[in-house]
């Protein structure tokens, strides 16, 4: 039997805001609706990934890229501005029956009138399972939650993904026109521009009052940081670096925990590959590297492993016969920035992994319904009671005092 219990609901603090708002977290782990999120989610997601790819930011590299690409446009200028706004608690300020029907227009509108052989129908009262009947635990008492989703429930953060992309769409329309960027990580979101600072506020104030629960908080600048990356515009020039936020404590796992050294090692290199991709000099790259060197030491790392580490990763890529923990100079490190950077990241691999399973999937399943039809056409079923029903049976196997 599945062990099945209540999620239970606790709270993360933002350290970094003003503040210290709290961000509410539901462990979802063994709730009854699990499952159905999971698979809903299964399912569901490689469909974002592949419809969305030219909005959607999967990570800093995702980023650094696309930036890319619109510099050799021809767009980026030495007037050339970047916004970022994030939506707050977006996935608890969801209304639930619009994002159910959110989620029946996305499928419709990219041709989806089945997933996994499942109509869209059903798929919608199925993710109105996951959301409505979401029952938590805080202290003695037992809640319901009436609006939004459980931040928690996998389904939850492919469900505010699809909600956005019916919200961004004249944001992204006016982008497409003036052939400025827009991208969004969830609830994040960065903008080129390249009229009027006031005219941009303008837009964002106005986009304020495209619904109700959705509200957004906004920078205007030429430097400001998104995820893990420092973003400038330097004359025209786009400089790029590891960005720390201020609350951030310089803790990484501790030399004397118990795991394999392979851990440790893993830690150091991903640390190091992220400093050689996100930096676009080689003086940026050299000052992360001191950061990541010191982190390392003060978290009780001997000098002898982080040096040794250091040049193991350097050697994969550059023949040197030095001995010393760094580059050499700064044709190595384009060297090694060039190499690195046409690489993948692990979350960048992972969409595309989905987004294949997703395209072999849907020719399977076109092969199956050619060879179908006609039979489908012809068969006369019987009616049956139960047909579009679904029927949930409850089991109350204790009360709760509260």
């Amino acid at each position: 039997r599945i062990k099945c219990q209540l999620a239970h609901l606790y709270f993360n603090p933002k350290t970094h805001k003003d503040g210290i708002p709290v961000r509410p977290i539901e462990n979802t782990v063994n709730a009854p609706t699990t499952n159905i999120s999971n698979y809903l989610d299964e399912i569901i997601r490689p469909i974002f990934d592949k419809e969305c790819q030219n909005t959607t930011i999967i990570d800093g590299t995702s980023l650094i890229q696309a930036l890319h690409q619109y510099m050799r446009k021809g767009l980026f200028k030495s007037t050339t501005l970047f916004c970022t706004f994030d939506i707050r608690n977006l996935y608890t300020m969801l209304l639930q029956e619009e994002a159910l029907d959110i989620l029946v227009e996305f499928l419709h509108v990219h041709g989806y009138t089945k997933v996994e052989g499942i109509p869209s129908e059903t798929i919608r009262l199925l993710a109105s399972i996951v959301l409505k009947e979401n029952v938590f635990v805080y202290g003695k008492n037992i809640y319901q939650q009436v609006l939004g989703g459980a931040m928690g429930s996998s389904f939850t953060l492919t469900l505010a993904n699809i909600f956005m992309w019916k919200w961004q769409k004249e944001l992204v329309r006016r982008q497409d026109m003036t052939g400025e960027y827009y991208g969004r990580y969830i609830d994040d979101v960065f903008m080129t521009w390249n009229k009027s600072e006031n005219a941009l506020k303008q837009i964002l104030e106005n986009a304020n009052t495209w619904h109700p629960n959705i509200k957004l908080e906004y920078k205007i600048s030429k430097s400001l940081p998104f995820l893990d990356i420092l973003l400038t515009n330097i004359n025209g020039t786009l400089s790029t670096s590891v960005y720390h936020k201020p609350a951030a404590e310089p803790y990484v796992v501790p030399f004397i925990s118990d795991h394999p050294r392979h851990v440790f090692e893993n830690i150091v290199q991903t640390s190091l590959r992220r400093a050689i991709k996100y930096s676009s000099t080689f003086q940026l790259f050299n000052d992360e590297r001191r950061y990541i060197e010191s982190t390392f030491l003060y978290n009780g790392n001997p000098s002898s492993f982080i040096d040794k580490t250091f040049r193991k990763l350097f050697s994969d890529y550059i023949s040197s016969r030095s001995f010393l923990p760094f580059l050499d100079n700064e044709a190595q490190f384009v060297q090694m920035h060039i190499e690195l950077s046409g690489q993948p990241s692990r979350q960048q691999s992972q969409v595309e992994m989905r987004i294949a399973t997703l395209t072999t999937d849907n020719e399977h399943l076109v092969e199956e319904s050619d060879k179908k039809q006609e039979f489908a056409i012809q068969e006369n079923k019987k009616p049956n009671e139960f047909q579009n029903k679904l029927i949930i049976h409850y089991t109350h196997e204790k009360r709760f005092n509260t």
